[in-house]
């Protein structure tokens, strides 16, 4: 029998998102079973590792297994929802914006922790003087190519620390981590810190992403072990 191309990649679509599904399956019986809990509260004063973590040396690839390539002559970032100044930035015009450097460990929900990442890319500040949050934004919600969202509180979200990351140990992102732009936000769990960012949508009400409709906690504090919804 001939299968035609079509046919083919219908097979290996089909294939993807099985693999996909039972991903999303077993990550959310793990938040059932609260897998991976110690039940202990660390001091983020004192604790540079998280309870429960792991130090690894490497860079581990966790994803849905969708990779978005979006050329960057394509490429587009929206910063909108409860904002004084609207963006729509190419990437030029991204790459225009004030660029600097971080250095900032990362935390994993699934226990694995890796120390002193060096960041290229936007402060988060420089993008907020640029856009001008109004009074009442609360929340921000994350965007990706993927359509993978999640929620961060603004006032974690514009903390010092907090990178809109182009390049990591000083080469631009990969993409399966993430590039040609994701967040990094040190201080929570590192699904968080979105991939392949598409829009940053400042809002008055929180709208919980992808993870925290799936049994994950809503904030992902490390050194609360905020892993999963109580």
């Amino acid at each position: 029998m001939t299968v035609s191309n079509d046919g083919e990649s219908g097979l290996e679509n089909q294939d993807e998102q099985g693999k996909r599904d039972k991903l999303i399956r077993r990550k959310q019986e793990w938040a059932a079973e609260g897998r991976l809990l110690t039940g202990n509260n660390g001091n983020r004063e004192t604790d540079r590792l998280p309870p429960g973590q792991r130090l690894v040396q490497n860079w581990p690839v966790l994803d849905l297994g969708v990779h978005p390539d979006i050329p960057r002559d394509k490429w587009r970032l929206w910063i909108d929802g409860a904002v004084a100044n609207p963006q729509k930035l190419d990437w030029a015009g991204f790459q225009a914006l004030p660029q600097s450097q971080s250095v900032s460990d990362i935390h994993c929900v699934t226990a694995w922790s890796r120390y002193d990442n060096r960041w290229r890319g936007v402060l988060v500040r420089d993008l907020l003087d640029l856009v001008k949050p109004r009074p009442d934004a609360q929340h921000v919600i994350l965007h990706s190519y993927d359509t993978y969202t999640t929620n961060i509180p603004l006032a974690e979200f514009a903390d010092e620390d907090v990178l809109l990351a182009t390049h990591w140990q000083d080469e631009e992102l990969t993409l399966e981590h993430g590039g040609p732009l994701r967040l990094i936000l040190p201080k929570l769990y590192f699904w968080k810190s979105a991939k392949w960012l598409k829009r940053i949508e400042f809002a008055v009400f929180d709208k919980p992403g992808f993870w925290e409709l799936r049994g994950y906690h809503n904030h992902g504090d490390p050194w609360e072990e905020e892993r999963y919804d109580d």
